[in-house]
């Protein structure tokens, strides 16, 4: 596994580790198998944030592909930060990487306008399937694959968007903690700012990620790690981790279930797509 496992209850608390090198490589061959030799596609489409997930996404994009094979999408609303816009430039420049802008505003508001009641939650949701509306219709126009930027703690936690930020075909960070993200940018050479910045869904001024969890991303994932390995919340608590940040974290896990899984479909015959009928692939 990239991952490594530590016994220790010293090491657990620091959290999940990886090796960097060769978490590249499997990732860049991976793409590589899943666009060119699955699918028969040797371009990918990414919606470049600004934010360290998408940066690495669109770092190995370009190892896999090919500089000129990706195609980067800033997707700003009105009250986006103008440093998403610029820290997604600095990606841009040093890849080569092919990049478009289209605001969303007017597309967003268009239907927003009819439900001027909407709350944050509400109105974030509109911007992230609008987005991945673009992103679906790019694909289509360049005979490319949209390819996922979505996190492995984001996945558990819930902290994404339904039929958005989960919709693409492939996902190579979906099983790497935000931690170890990180590391992997670093590694990459992503530019500083994008990795130092505290992380933001960017939908309102100073909004954070981990103001929104109501705890850091370095204490999720080690208390995640942990909760896959099969530890009980007792024994999380026993291992040193704080009893709050536990149930916590293991509320939203389980919460939010429904969330990670496709559409569940009423069986009326015993060849229920996904519940019966499976490809060898599929299982």
């Amino acid at each position: 596994m990239l991952a490594e496992v530590r016994p220790t209850h010293a090491a657990a608390l620091r959290g999940p580790s990886i090796n960097p090198e060769l978490a590249a490589r499997w990732l860049v061959a991976f793409l590589r198998d899943e666009l060119i030799v699955r699918r028969g596609i040797r371009r990918a489409v990414v919606g470049l944030s600004g934010g360290v997930d998408s940066a690495v996404t669109a770092y190995l994009c370009a190892r896999a592909l090919g500089a000129e094979n990706v195609y980067a999408f800033r997707m700003p609303y009105a009250t986006s930060s103008a440093a998403s816009l610029s820290d997604a430039q600095l990606v841009v420049d040093d890849l080569g990487i092919n990049c478009r802008t289209i605001e969303i505003t007017a597309a967003v508001d268009g239907y927003l306008q009819f439900e001027p009641e909407a709350d944050a939650r509400r109105r974030g949701n509109v911007m992230a399937r609008t987005r991945m509306l673009v992103l679906f219709d790019q694909s289509a126009k360049l005979d490319a694959l949209p390819v996922g930027t979505g996190n492995k703690t984001e996945r558990l936690l819930g902290y994404f968007t339904w039929h958005a930020d989960d919709t693409p075909p492939v996902n190579p960070l979906g099983d790497l903690f935000k931690t170890q993200v990180w590391a992997l940018a670093r590694h990459l050479g992503v530019p500083a700012p994008l990795v130092d910045k505290a992380p933001s869904a960017d939908l309102e001024a100073n909004q954070t990620d981990e103001g929104d969890l109501g705890i850091t991303y370095a204490r999720a994932d080690a208390i995640l790690d942990q909760l896959l390995l099969g530890y009980s919340d007792a024994q999380l608590v026993e291992r040193g981790f704080d009893a709050a940040d536990v149930a916590l974290v293991r509320r939203r896990v389980e919460s939010t279930h429904w969330k990670r899984h496709l559409p569940t479909t009423a069986m009326l015959t015993n060849t229920a797509i996904n519940e019966f009928y499976l490809r060898p692939v599929d299982f």
